[in-house]
């Protein structure tokens, strides 16, 4: 006897396949989306309720979700490498889409357009990245570039390097960004010293540093918002 039920074999409330055709793909669940990708679950569990498994191991949050690598999918039971790859490759397909969403030029005019425009590279980091974002007279986004990549508790800055590269895109002004994979916002003394060590330098260059954001999960801390910048 297989060890998988074939969808013939599950009950009618977990045939998303069916359920999409007749009703919309936005019909489904979370769950059920995911158990169209993996296509079958165990002898004792359908596929949607080892994706309801594994969302809620995941507080069922998908940018969690996300964050895992195939070879710790394959951790849960009924999920082989080649599922896992799947629910891998899927999840990285939606940030590429998201990506080529926010393509055009974005005006910045607060923190939060920052952070809409920034999380979606940074809120399922294991480790911390620091880019920069280069700005017009304006405050439109003309640039981004990401200046370094650490571990899970830091990571190295040079100065030069982004002041640099501001001057080479003849940027009015840039806004720094940096995510905290703790998901603790509080700016670190070092995060302190970085930021007025990189406002000093542009001043001398006539560019404007606006701000520097510290994302963490689906949350952020403004250096500007709390008058540090």
């Amino acid at each position: 006897m297989s060890q998988y039920l074939s969808i013939k074999e599950w009950n009618e409330d977990d045939r998303p396949r069916e359920k999409m055709l007749q009703n919309g793909v936005s019909s489904l669940s979370d769950a059920e989306l995911l158990a169209i990708l993996i296509g079958s679950g165990s002898r004792n569990q359908s596929a949607v309720e080892l994706c309801k498994f594994i969302l809620a191991d995941q507080q069922n949050d998908i940018n969690q979700l996300a964050r895992l690598s195939v070879k710790e999918l394959t951790q849960y039971k009924g999920i082989g490498e080649a599922k896992a790859i799947s629910i891998v490759a899927a999840l990285e397909l939606a940030k590429r889409r998201n990506n080529e969403v926010h393509k055009k030029r974005v005006f910045v005019s607060s923190s939060q357009a920052v952070y809409d425009y920034m999380s979606r590279f940074l809120i399922d980091l294991p480790y911390e990245e620091f880019w920069v974002l280069f700005l017009n007279r304006s405050n439109t986004i003309i640039d981004k570039l990401k200046i370094s990549q650490g571990g899970i508790s830091g990571t190295v800055i040079d100065s030069r390097l982004i002041l640099k590269e501001a001057i080479l895109r003849l940027s009015s002004s840039i806004i720094l960004v940096h995510n905290h994979p703790s998901e603790q916002i509080k700016p670190s003394e070092a995060d302190k010293m970085i930021t007025k060590k990189i406002k000093e330098g542009a001043g001398l260059m006539d560019i404007q540093v606006l701000d520097h954001l510290i994302i963490g999960g689906h949350q952020y801390y403004s250096f500007a918002d709390e008058g540090l910048i």
